[in-house]
């Protein structure tokens, strides 16, 4: 998608009147959100809210059945090639060839990409003690993590996409990726956006989040908006919109 040079640039991320379907399963509804360029943007839900649903469309892995997605202002579905140069992705069960070397994986990610800078995948997973010779599948999960991860950043992606990232991760390790990794991504303008459970840590370094329930979006706006709006901080409000509580402020759904 062409813009004017005096245009402004579209979002990271749009997604409007999204619905997903599986045969006559309808995993998501009329989901509609904007991940502004530079943020960090938090999707919260429990087991089952259409995270995967969302995110799999995001990376242009299935089609919409209703509705549109944009990243960076192009459809990933017919863009997929393209659009990934400018992304990194984080899954939440790592996975890669279990007799590779974190070294040796990144020597093969470079190339795969026309920008690489594999001195800063090896200093990253030794920061966080991952041993770069050890065969990919004799490390921790944790580690695994890691090291996919420092492979996400190789590229210096525009939008780094995060699922779970401190899942199997100890106090230390989560501390880091959250406060580091994430706060010095938002500071050098890199879009974030992640599905975490980990919501004491995130409320303090989201600008943005959303909260999926049931398949549809049940609330999305500026975190100190929402905040604000409910005079509860993130866990307390993520149990009443997805966990049954306290019922929500007037006006129920907070957007920005």
């Amino acid at each position: 998608m062409s813009t004017s040079p005096d245009a402004p640039l579209p979002p990271a991320l749009d997604v409007q009147a999204l619905s997903v379907r599986y045969g006559r399963t309808s995993v998501l509804e009329d989901v509609s959100m904007a991940v502004p360029r530079g943020s960090v943007f938090a999707v919260l839900g429990r087991n089952g809210s259409g995270k995967t649903s969302l995110l799999r469309c995001v990376l242009g892995h299935r089609p919409a059945a209703a509705g549109r997605v944009l990243l960076f202002g192009e459809n990933p579905w017919t863009r997929r090639t393209a659009l990934m140069e400018r992304v990194g992705v984080v899954p939440e069960e790592p996975n890669a060839p279990a007799e590779m070397t974190a070294e040796q994986l990144s020597a093969f990610c470079g190339r795969l990409h026309r920008r690489w800078d594999t001195d800063a995948v090896v200093e990253r997973a030794r920061r966080f003690d991952v041993p770069v010779d050890r065969p990919f599948g004799r490390l921790s999960k944790g580690q695994r993590g890691v090291v996919m991860l420092a492979l996400a950043l190789g590229h210096a992606p525009e939008l780094l996409l995060l699922d779970d990232p401190t899942l199997g991760l100890d106090v230390v390790a989560r501390d880091v990726v959250f406060r580091e990794v994430i706060g010095d991504l938002a500071d050098r303008g890199t879009t974030v956006l992640v599905t975490t459970h980990d919501l004491r840590a995130i409320e303090g370094l989201a600008d943005r989040v959303a909260i999926l329930h049931g398949g549809r979006m049940a609330l999305v706006g500026e975190m100190e908006k929402v905040k604000h709006e409910w005079g509860r901080p993130l866990e307390e409000i993520f149990m009443a919109v997805a966990g049954g509580g306290a019922s929500a402020p007037a006006g129920e759904e907070v957007r920005t």
